[in-house]
């Protein structure tokens, strides 16, 4: 009987990482969730050893759900961590765009944002469970885009981990 290599769930089954030929063993639930079917959850946090695996198929399957489940902070944390050698990471980010291609993030005057650009807040913006507000003039500078919304960026104000609405903010140069 063969354990799944992210979660050691019993009956898994080999499944092909597309677009190229690597395979990793996988449960249901975890190859489900390659397809888009994941929910944040404690769940997930086998991932964490599952990516610094030397395994190839097994980092390439953490690695993707890593990057799908980057509304968790501690994935967010391990993403910035992680290092794969830039063959593995050019096959698991190969093909991951390109269902959310047309999604374009926009700040308050329309400029196209990227990841890794730093924005500047044009609003005193209350936290979300938290006291704590961010105050106009902010620079958030590295943010990240949430792929599947273009309403959302995510950035660190203060040392924490927070999502932005693009209305809110204008792109520094």
């Amino acid at each position: 009987m063969t354990t799944c290599v992210l979660c050691a769930a019993p009956d898994a089954s080999p499944v092909q990482l597309a677009p190229g030929t690597d395979i990793a063993a996988l449960c249901r639930v975890c190859a489900a969730a390659l397809s888009g079917e994941i929910t944040p959850g404690p769940r997930w946090r086998c991932l964490g050893d599952a990516v610094w695996s030397e395994h190839a198929g097994k980092q390439i399957a953490a690695y993707r759900l890593l990057k799908a489940l980057t509304v968790e902070p501690w994935a967010s944390e391990l993403l910035e961590t992680v290092y794969l050698d830039p063959e593995v990471l050019a096959r698991a980010e190969a093909g991951q765009g390109e269902a959310l291609a047309g999604v374009v993030h926009r700040d308050s005057n329309g400029v196209q944002l990227a990841a890794g650009d730093t924005v500047m807040l044009i609003k005193d913006l209350p936290v979300k469970g938290s006291s704590m507000v961010a105050k106009r003039g902010t620079a958030v500078r590295g943010i990240r885009l949430v792929y599947d919304n273009a309403d959302h960026i995510e950035g660190r104000v203060n040392g924490q981990t927070i999502v932005i609405l693009c209305q809110f903010v204008k792109k520094s140069v």
